[in-house]
């Protein structure tokens, strides 16, 4: 049972008001009381308040700049305010500062009852959705975009445009791995919908024949060995929420045609149905591909594109935005360390240049995935060019060490100088193998697949 107390405080001069008032409410909330804005000010900076009953007239400053003022300080209270008289002006200017609602002296208690209810009902209903929001964060990884490059940077300001929007259309572009799914998630759990489903499906991996009846869901009987009752489609269950279409370039043209028809007006039959369903849902659509590159090829309808393409936004490929490459690293670390027990405590130089120069091919996913590897694998105070051998036979980049290997006009052998740099190595330690891994900073396993590689 929720047994928090809601906490009142009234802000009037009007001692009978005053008296009446805690009576009243003092049964079933925590009530406090004030004669001037300027004590309301000072008792709200101190005790926590949910919702304030404050009188237009007052002595000293007024309702109004009491308001005002409440509102500079970015309290989550809720404020009705109270007026002798019906003072349309005032109570339209508060209405329009952030007051709930207003109440007329000389007041009707079954209203300030009713009143108060819907406010401290509207307030909850605001703290459970933020509660949610929070989770809904924490759960889908959305802590872990990084945007320090400018066009990281441009894409979430994108993103935090659209979100605030019901019902706009977004098309998410970027590479597999870069983070579209995640945008997605921001959009819709940052939105007025996040209460409601969010529904994926991948255009890509399902079979044209079944892409409609997945879509739009199909009645009883259409098809052999379907559902008894038939089917609710994506777009049905996403009723209220947003409906997820990841890679659209995908969809079958025949499918393509429907879909433009649905997002026209939202409206719908089922396979087999006869009857017009109509949905609110909002649609966000992602591809790795570039559609103007699929219209060209015929693959994708040009007017499906058009409608898709209302609020575009384009995700940089991780090779691409070099500054939030060791952000990224730094945050996946600290979330594998606890997720592992591990006590990695930052990079060592030269992996840190590994990292910086391989391609991330797989976007911000194959990054992830690298870290996790390695505070899986390893243990270590650092992370070391070692623990990066799996990298280092995909880079065709040479172990740089500080201070050697400098670029010339003429070009640079790669693998020539990873063979004089194991050369060196195994001088050093008179051949033996483990101190020369040691000394190159990778794994004595990731030597010698390297001496077998330079044998063959």
């Amino acid at each position: 049972m929720d047994m928090y107390r809601y906490k009142i405080l009234i802000i009037d001069d009007d001692r009978l008001l005053q008296q009446s008032l805690d009576d009243i409410l003092s049964e079933k909330f925590e009530v406090s009381i004030v004669g001037t804005g300027e004590a309301a000010l000072k008792h709200l900076k101190t005790y926590p308040i949910d919702l304030a009953l404050l009188d237009i007239k007052l002595p000293g400053i007024d309702g109004i700049e009491t308001l005002r003022l409440i509102r500079q300080m970015e309290l989550e209270v809720v404020v009705i305010m109270m007026t002798a008289y019906e003072d349309v002006k005032s109570v339209v200017t508060a209405m329009k500062m952030g007051a709930l609602d207003y109440l007329v002296k000389p007041l009707d208690i079954e209203e300030l009852e009713v009143i108060i209810e819907k406010a401290l009902e509207n307030l909850r209903l605001r703290r459970e959705l933020e509660e949610l929001r929070a989770q809904m964060t924490k759960e889908y990884d959305i802590d872990d975009i990084i945007s320090e490059s400018a066009g990281m940077k441009m894409a979430l300001k994108m993103v935090n445009i659209v979100k605030d929007s019901y019902d706009t259309t977004v098309l998410l572009e970027g590479e597999t791995g870069s983070g579209k799914e995640v945008l997605a998630k921001m959009i819709h759990y940052g939105s007025e919908r996040m209460g409601k489903p969010l529904v994926s499906i991948n255009c890509g991996a399902i079979s044209k024949d079944l892409v409609e009846s997945e879509l739009f869901g199909y009645e009883e009987g259409t098809f052999t060995g379907g559902l008894k009752d038939g089917k609710k489609g994506k777009c049905e269950l996403a009723d209220g929420g947003t409906l997820f279409l990841d890679e659209i370039s995908e969809l079958p043209l025949s499918a393509q045609v429907k879909l433009l028809r649905f997002l026209e007006d939202k409206e719908f039959y089922k396979v087999g149905g006869t009857e017009k369903k109509k949905v609110d849902v909002r649609i966000i659509a992602a591809t790795n591909q570039s559609l103007s590159e699929c219209i060209k090829a015929k693959t994708f309808r040009e007017d499906l594109y058009y409608r898709l393409n209302v609020a575009k936004i384009i995700i940089p490929p991780l090779r691409e935005r070099r500054e939030d490459i060791m952000p990224l690293v730094h945050l996946f670390l600290k979330k594998f360390n606890e997720k592992f027990g591990k006590k990695f405590q930052g990079v060592s130089p030269e992996a840190e240049k590994m990292f910086l120069l391989y391609r991330w091919e797989g976007n911000v996913r194959e990054l992830k995935n690298t870290l996790e590897r390695i505070a899986l694998m390893e243990n270590d105070k650092q992370i070391m060019p070692g623990h990066l051998w799996f990298l280092q036979s995909m880079m065709n980049t040479a172990i740089l060490l500080p201070g050697q290997n400098k670029l010339t006009d003429e070009g640079i052998s790669l693998s020539e100088i990873n063979k004089s740099l194991i050369q060196q190595a195994l001088q050093k330690s008179g051949g033996n193998k483990t101190r020369a891994a040691k000394l190159l900073g990778i794994s004595r396993s990731s030597l010698l697949y390297r001496l077998k590689n330079a044998a063959e």
